[in-house]
């Protein structure tokens, strides 16, 4: 292709994203949206697609600077839809733990609490300084943090596989999985403000600093004290990391760690090895480990946490397998099954994950062209994979949910890896076909796990869960029904424990915060609010009952009334217990009296 036909398809690259990212601005979201794909106007995806195409295929058949430009554009992309929130004019995203870190940010806003009284402070500072240098409100600056800490991802992956590899095919396809969003599982890790999944898209400067560092070996590149400038790098983004969540923080300590295990035993057992050349990361992981136990255990919150997961794994019934069979049979009450979800969830991260582990093996046994030196730093990567692995076992056994979020790492390191065995998968490829054919197969199969991917970066009614849009009716609504409530009457959601609106809205430094599972806060009997006993349908007590039209839509559209029906919705209306204090268009409060 010519230098004057890449310039202008590049242009019409860059011009289609720039008209979405324009349309999308021009058409905010007017009411609360089941999902932000259906909710962007078509206009917007066309323009995405095109641009997207453009920047697959160039990225993989292109080198040098237009390479570069290729990757640029797509990241372009997959930044874009990451900020389509923003672009939309959404007050807020998130409704578990992101509004408890609303609270907290607006605690520290107004002065009731200082950052470091926290153990992961480093998104709420961030957002912070974005409401204060922006002048825009709390909710708009967390979701600029979300995708300032979302970028580096996009830079550093292939910025990674470029220092493993070289540059080549390999660092275009790491940016292309990049644009997957791998880590984000909607399990456990989510695109939302949620410090943990945040942290994950950190990890890849912390593993760039370490593959560079052990790609230096010249004296030249040392700072005073013989300490490479690479080692700073490491430990500066290493605590960066720490700030943002520790979870993570143990998995780079764990994988520093592991490399130098594998150092180690390379030195015992090699006399003439690339490993034997590189510089070693004892000191990393002593240093590393230090950061993280001191802040940590300083930390009750972190130490509460040790005992729950330790509780966890002694007891004798974890109740993983009851809930899977729960859910797999409620999906096939609603017309679903585990099979579709998992196809729409995790099929692209599935098949990635299988063509790592056999570009790995087959590295391992020879039969690929590898260079030695990029063979050792796959080889680190790859032998991490088990302790990492077993992270993942005991905390499956403990704290299911914890070990969702153990995969959003894992999936950093398969995505980094990822880049090296698509080149060689595809580079093999060629020698059956031309190399221009098999630069189409892989850019057809990698966009199809493009749309996979980035379809499901967001919850949505496809994965049976609706979007997370809090609009501006329903924080008004939950902000006049906390302020006007009767002080021991106990707030009540229709599948929702409201807690947590509490915590973004009048923020969790003060004595009167509602928590989860207390009379205080809860969800509505759907037996008893099913067959017309509102009053009894909360512990026999006066209750306000709460019902949003993300609770409508999740209830009777996506789980087609398996527990609550539009019928019990619209008997509460008239049953002469229950008196509606609040209403706007996405928000209902009544105050419902009980029997006693």
């Amino acid at each position: 292709m010519s230098r004057t036909t890449l310039n202008l398809t590049f242009a019409i690259g860059f011009l289609a994203a720039a008209a979405g990212i324009l349309i999308a601005r021009a058409n905010p979201a007017t009411g609360y949206e089941p999902s932000v794909y259906l909710g962007t106007p078509t206009a917007v995806w066309v323009g995405f697609a095109i641009a997207m195409a453009i920047g697959v295929g160039t990225a993989i058949a292109c080198r040098g600077h237009y390479q570069a430009i290729g990757i640029g554009l797509g990241s372009l992309v997959a930044t874009s839809i990451v900020a389509l929130p923003i672009l939309r004019n959404y007050r807020f995203s998130g409704m578990g733990d992101a509004l408890s870190h609303l609270g907290w940010t607006r605690d520290i806003v107004e002065g009731g609490m200082y950052p470091h009284d926290l153990l992961y402070p480093g998104v709420h500072s961030i957002g912070v300084v974005f409401h204060f240098l922006g002048g825009i409100s709390i909710e708009r600056a967390l979701l600029f943090t979300i995708l300032l800490l979302f970028i580096p991802f996009l830079i550093f992956v292939p910025l990674t596989v470029r220092e493993i590899a070289g540059p080549g095919a390999a660092v275009g396809f790491a940016a292309v999985v990049s644009w997957m969003v791998l880590p984000i599982n909607n399990i456990a890790t989510h695109m939302g403000v949620h410090s943990n999944s945040n942290a994950l898209f950190l990890a890849p400067v912390v593993i760039f600093a370490l593959v560079a560092y052990l790609n230096r070996q010249a004296t030249i590149e040392r700072l005073p004290f013989g300490l490479s400038p690479f080692s700073v790098v490491l430990y500066l983004s290493a605590f960066a990391l720490l700030l943002v969540h520790p979870q993570q923080m143990v998995n780079i300590v764990v994988l520093v760690g592991a490399i130098a295990g594998v150092q180690f035993l390379a030195r015992r057992r090699y006399d003439d090895h690339p490993i034997l050349e590189q510089p070693t990361t004892y000191a990393h992981t002593a240093v590393l480990g230090g950061f993280f136990t001191v802040w940590a255990a300083s930390n009750e919150r972190f130490r509460n946490a040790i005992v729950s997961l330790v509780d966890g794994v002694l007891a004798d019934d974890v109740g993983t397998e009851q809930e899977v069979d729960q859910r797999e049979a409620s999906l096939l009450e609603i017309g679903g099954s585990i099979e579709e979800l998992f196809v729409t969830m995790f099929l692209e991260a599935a098949i990635i994950g299988l063509i790592v582990g056999l570009f790995v093996l087959a590295m391992w046994l020879g039969w690929t062209n590898t260079t030695r030196a990029t063979a050792s730093h796959i080889t680190y990567l790859g032998l991490a994979l088990i302790p990492l692995g077993g992270i993942f076992l005991v905390y499956f056994v403990g704290t299911p949910t914890m070990a969702f979020r153990q995969v959003g790492f894992i999936y950093v390191i398969l995505t980094i890896i990822a880049g090296v065995a698509l080149a060689h998968l595809f580079g093999g490829l060629s020698g059956y076909i031309t190399r221009p054919g098999a630069n189409t197969v892989a850019a057809l199969a990698l966009g199809a796990f493009l749309v996979l991917g980035l379809m499901t970066v967001y919850a949505s009614p496809i994965i049976y869960s609706p979007s997370q849009h809090i609009t501006e009716q329903k924080f008004s609504g939950y902000e006049s029904g906390f302020e006007h409530a009767a002080e021991e009457r106990p707030h009540v959601g229709m599948g929702y424990d409201p807690y947590r609106y509490d915590h973004g809205i009048n923020g969790l430094d003060r004595e009167d915060v509602l928590s989860g599972a207390t009379h205080s806060s809860g969800e509505i009997d759907p037996e008893q609010f099913e067959a017309g006993n509102y009053s009894g349908a909360y512990h026999d007590s006066d209750y306000y009952f709460t019902v949003t039209e993300f609770d409508v839509t999740r209830e009777t559209q996506v789980y087609q009334g398996l527990h609550h029906s539009e019928e019990a919705l619209e008997g509460i209306q008239y049953d002469p217990a229950a008196d509606k204090v609040i209403s706007n268009d996405e928000f209902d409060m009544y105050a419902v009296a009980s029997d006693e």
